[in-house]
């Protein structure tokens, strides 16, 4: 039996503590990486797998082994490098670029400044970078400075969009705001969310064939209903 219509934030809330028994709870902070190396790699990160990230970042590092000598770096070279990321001859440039920014307006790889900026002007700081776009620059701010904003990657946005907690055709950049409107104003919240949602999205709520019958959240789930039921 499907559940009856409830609140956009009922319903987050619901899919959020279940998601939250189904993939476990992680802390916010200490964060897994530095926020340098958080911004490289989310910028790595785009529309490869975590895989291939991980080996282009490695790869990178080990040539080179700083941020200004990957800032120097001849740009084939370093695309060459970052070739197991898709689309490398695009990142190349975007990440010298990126590095070249930061060290020119701050005289050092560091963007450890944005713990104490308001959440909207270090999101504006990092948009102003080459190659960073809302996902990466909220990314960095949630996990890194605990900053009270969304990130919404591909897999966050089907399973928000597939469960009904976004309207359909809702563009990804719409839905940082619109989930960040429904959710609380929790950090912690919104790691886990995001990161159990992109676990969800990983494992079961997949792009070509989701495994709907083995879904914890398919009661709550208007493409369940849609699909299954109808």
């Amino acid at each position: 039996m499907l559940m009856p219509d409830v609140s956009l934030h009922e319903k987050a809330m619901e899919i959020y503590g279940i998601l939250l028994m189904t993939y476990g709870e992680r802390p916010l902070k200490p964060p897994r990486r530095d926020p340098m190396t958080e911004l490289i790699m989310t910028i790595l990160s785009q529309r490869t797998t975590n895989a291939n990230e991980a080996l282009a970042f490695k790869r990178m590092w080990e040539h080179y082994g700083s941020w200004e000598e990957i800032r120097d770096a001849d740009v084939v070279d370093l695309t060459e490098l970052i070739a197991p990321s898709n689309y490398a001859e695009a990142k190349a440039p975007h990440i010298k670029a990126t590095l070249a920014q930061i060290i020119r307006e701050h005289g050092e790889p560091n963007i450890d400044f944005l713990e104490d900026l308001p959440v909207e002007e270090g999101l504006n700081w990092l948009l102003s970078l080459p190659g960073v776009g809302v996902k990466t620059a909220s990314l960095v701010l949630l996990f890194n400075f605990g900053k009270r904003i969304m990130p919404v990657d591909t897999h966050v946005h089907r399973v928000s969009l597939r469960t009904g907690l976004l309207a359909p055709r809702t563009s990804a950049e719409k839905a940082h705001i619109l989930l960040l409107e429904i959710l609380p104003a929790d950090p912690h919240i919104l790691f886990n969310f995001h990161v159990t949602c992109l676990r969800h999205g990983q494992k079961i709520c997949t792009w070509n064939r989701p495994k709907c019958p083995q879904c914890p959240i398919k009661y709550l789930c208007n493409y369940y209903r849609d699909v299954f039921v109808r």
